[in-house]
């Protein structure tokens, strides 16, 4: 079994790019890509069909996005190590993708290389995680959660509310309303 080949499924919704990964992924003598697919439901139908080892997961994708067939794969095949890709480093859909589980998170403009070494990463227990999506991600963590109470002033400021009006109706001072 160790000399078994690493089992792929891709899933991205552009055509070239699920040839330019499958082509560079079968270049390499370790990977055998099982299957392709278009969008994040049949991504959640393939996996749980083809139990590949690792899934190559375009972030935005038609029917279910990135994040959504991440955390549906997962809940029913925990075992398999998914690898998000994605044009936009610091989003919040990438974020979700991580908290659902996803082991890896790289942007389409990474080198094949790096790809390369976030399969083998997370075959071995680890994780791959891109920087920029790294520092992004800490950075949502430190933020403080807001009280209900707290996002009613946000969305009436975000209304072009005055400070004195948004006061007035929620009976707080305008000092509280600026904190």
């Amino acid at each position: 079994m160790k000399n078994r080949k690493i089992h792929i499924l891709i899933a991205d919704d552009h055509a070239l790019m699920r040839v330019g990964i499958r082509s560079m992924l079968e270049s390499q003598s370790a990977f055998d890509v099982v299957g392709e697919c278009c969008d994040g439901e049949s991504a959640v139908r393939m996996a749980q069909e083809i139990k590949p080892d690792v899934i190559i997961m375009d972030l935005m994708m038609p029917k279910m996005n990135g994040a959504e067939a991440t955390k549906a794969i997962l809940e029913s095949n925990p075992e398999i190590k998914i690898i998000v890709l994605t044009s936009f480093g610091a989003s919040v859909e990438m974020a979700k993708a991580i908290q659902a589980g996803a082991a890896g998170a790289l942007l389409k403009e990474s080198p094949s290389e790096e790809l390369i070494k976030a399969i083998f990463a997370v075959m071995n227990g680890e994780t791959a995680i891109h920087s920029e999506v790294s520092e992004y991600i800490d950075e949502l963590e430190c933020q403080p959660e807001l009280t209900q109470r707290q996002l009613e002033i946000l969305t009436a400021i975000a209304a072009g509310n005055t400070d004195k009006a948004i006061a007035d109706e929620f009976k707080i001072s305008i000092a509280g309303v600026r904190k």
